[in-house]
């Protein structure tokens, strides 16, 4: 293997790792595409704004909706065969979708449905393929393995993915779909590459999915480290989608930005993630798991403090540079943290435990910044995130303590 090959994927992570890091890749690439085309084209049919707030709605909906069952089914079932049939299934909606956009029969009703439909099997492929890592690695290279699949999901997920998702729509409306779905596609083919040791329920095991759930929820309330992590994701989600929900409006009316210099707001954020995980090594070699998310707490409150104070559109490209490297940081250490700790047989409803918080939080914090910036303006949001923040950083400092216990084995249920 080459230099750089070594680098992105080391022999020691074993063959099984390097086919999910390029199906994850690969079906990051498509999602990316699609996070520009799928507003793009449902602009072309309306200009409701309701219809437009329900496209949006529908993507983030299916994870609460869905999510908790995800989970409970990844921990039954083979989930290298589950990874490969929603996503084959996800594939197959985009080809419909891509048919009827190049037949010219498309309707915003379509749209809407077929948006719905992606995501709810991207919840069942995103939660299932967190569970494959910890199966496939050892604990203790967890953190290098997700700061490889993280920095993929940065570079062709945020990076490379909107733009040629523009240009692809530019081109014609087809083929940002149609390119989405041979991505997923080939997602699909590489993650059935894998081979996985045994696992899922066993044969003469009955149990209803509803006591499956009570045991995860159970499991996470009784274990520190996991609930705190996802105490602190849920409450830190309300504040940050308070102020992410008006950014939009933040860029255009206070700090001057145009459409462009709003995508450019990701970009540099994206740049900053890629800053992170070039230092994540170097950092997590002399800095503790519980000390990183303290740290973290605090990078996102200043955040929340800088971005309500300034008006000059490079104070704000600076802040966000350090909020990427932060995001990566704190994401692929929460992931890792939760992984070492929670024994495999429940790491699909755990993780899905997980993303009702993010969902959660999100949802309350963007039905809170709307009404916020509509009462007192645009920066309402942010200092209402930087209060809440703050408090909720002394709230939780002690609780972080628990991280330091993260590493030890894993709690059997």
């Amino acid at each position: 293997m080459s230099r750089l090959g070594e680098a992105v994927a080391p022999l020691r992570l074993g063959g099984g790792f390097r086919w999910l890091l390029a199906s994850s890749w690969t079906s990051n690439l498509g999602d990316g595409i699609a996070l520009a085309a799928g507003p793009l084209l449902v602009a072309s049919l309306t200009d409701d704004p309701r219809l437009v707030a329900l496209a949006a709605t529908l993507q983030w909906l299916p994870p609460l909706l869905f999510g908790l069952f995800a989970g409970a089914l990844a921990d039954r079932v083979d989930r290298r065969l589950l990874v490969v049939s929603v996503d084959a299934l996800r594939a197959a909606v985009l080809v419909v979708l891509a048919l009827v956009v190049l037949t010219d029969r498309v309707s915003i009703g379509i749209v809407l449905a077929a948006l719905f439909a992606v995501g709810i099997a991207e919840v069942f492929a995103d939660n299932t393929s967190q569970t494959l890592l910890p199966m496939l690695v050892s604990r203790d290279d967890l953190a290098v393995a997700n700061s490889r699949l993280q920095a993929g999901f940065i570079t062709v997920n945020q990076l490379a993915g909107p733009p040629l998702g523009a240009a692809l729509f530019a081109v014609g409306a087809v083929w940002p779909f149609a390119t989405q779905a041979l991505a997923v596609a080939l997602g699909a083919l590489l993650v059935s590459r894998i081979v996985l040791p045994p696992h899922g329920r066993a044969p003469d095991a009955e149990t209803r999915v509803r006591q499956e759930i009570a045991e995860a929820l159970t499991w996470v309330a009784h274990h520190a480290a996991v609930r705190t992590l996802a105490l602190t994701i849920f409450i830190f989600n309300i504040t940050f989608g308070a102020a992410w929900s008006v950014l939009v409006l933040y860029a255009t009316q206070r700090i001057g930005l145009g459409e462009v210099g709003f995508g450019l707001l990701t970009t540099v954020s994206a740049v900053g993630g890629l800053a992170g995980m070039a230092a994540y090594g170097w950092i997590t070699r002399r800095v503790s798991l519980g000390q990183l998310m303290r740290i973290g707490l605090i990078v996102e409150t200043l955040t929340h403090l800088g971005l309500a104070l300034t008006r000059q559109a490079w104070v704000a490209m600076s802040i966000f540079f350090v909020f990427g490297a932060h995001a990566f940081i704190w994401g692929t250490t929460s992931v890792t943290i939760r992984q070492r700790a929670v024994p495999s047989h429940l790491q699909g409803r755990v993780g899905s435990v997980n993303t009702i918080a993010v969902f959660g939080g999100l949802v309350i914090g963007s039905g809170a910044g709307g009404v916020l910036a509509e009462r007192w303006g645009v920066t309402a949001p942010f200092w209402f995130a930087f209060a809440g923040s703050a408090l909720f950083v002394v709230l939780l400092w002690r609780q972080m303590a628990h991280i330091a216990h993260a590493d030890e084995a894993p709690v059997a249920a």
